[in-house]
């Protein structure tokens, strides 16, 4: 199982669904599971637990899943994603993506300067300043709790302040269905992010900060219409 497999089976239910393709991602990933097992099943990995695997495959996919739903309309509003992971790992990189870099790193005095984890950086190519930064769970007990600590620390920064801290998932465990009786993820979510989004057929209770998927492109040219002002 490749992640070409996992974008080319979205790239037929967008066919299917049109615009409301994203709804259907807990779908996708559960097919997609089950050949993965398969392909595991016949070269198994040496701690020989499928689970691990797949999680790691899957997390590290629905990321690049979502980079690649988003990237056309990002783009159409002259801003760019970069994958976090080349901002981390890379040996080099080019001048604009070193600025970018640069106005991410959190000060931790002497202790260095760090990059947040997350998973999608929005930017302009032309100031690099950057928008927004996305990070994308299946569940929201994988990570929301670390996505409020990078919003908290953000904050804490001058040159990065300004910056949104976004969290996209299906939400399997349906913690942001309901606004009462609030669960502990859906409390960090409204107080500690920016904004999250669900990929999703299951019927939400919005408020500002909980909202469905389509609405991630609306909310991010508001953003970017606030930023010129």
């Amino acid at each position: 199982m490749r992640y070409e497999d996992l974008k080319a089976r979205y790239e037929q239910m967008k066919k299917m669904f049109g615009t409301n393709a994203y709804k259907h991602v807990s779908q996708l990933l559960a097919e997609a599971k089950e050949q993965h097992k398969k392909d595991w099943e016949r070269n198994p990995t040496r701690a020989k637990d499928h689970e691990q695997s797949w999680r790691a495959f899957k997390g590290k996919n629905l990321e690049k899943l979502l980079a690649d739903i988003i990237k056309d309309e990002v783009e159409a509003l002259g801003l760019r994603v970069v994958n976090g992971n080349t901002l981390e790992r890379a040996e080099r990189l080019n001048d604009e993506l070193a600025r970018v870099k640069n106005n991410l790193l959190i000060d931790y005095n002497e202790f260095g300067k760090h990059l947040p984890d997350v998973d999608l950086i929005i930017y302009s190519p032309k100031t690099c300043r950057i928008l927004a930064v996305v990070s994308s769970k299946v569940t929201l007990r994988e990570r929301i709790a670390q996505t409020g600590y990078w919003k908290i620390k953000l904050s804490h920064q001058k040159n990065t302040r300004h910056i949104k801290v976004l969290f996209v998932t299906p939400d399997e465990d349906k913690t942001l269905s309901k606004k009462e009786p609030t669960k502990k993820g859906r409390a960090i979510v409204e107080t500690d992010t920016n904004g999250t989004y669900v990929m999703s057929e299951s019927v939400i209770e919005e408020s500002e900060k909980v909202r469905p998927f389509h609405k991630f492109i609306d909310d991010l040219r508001k953003l970017l219409c606030q930023e010129k002002q």
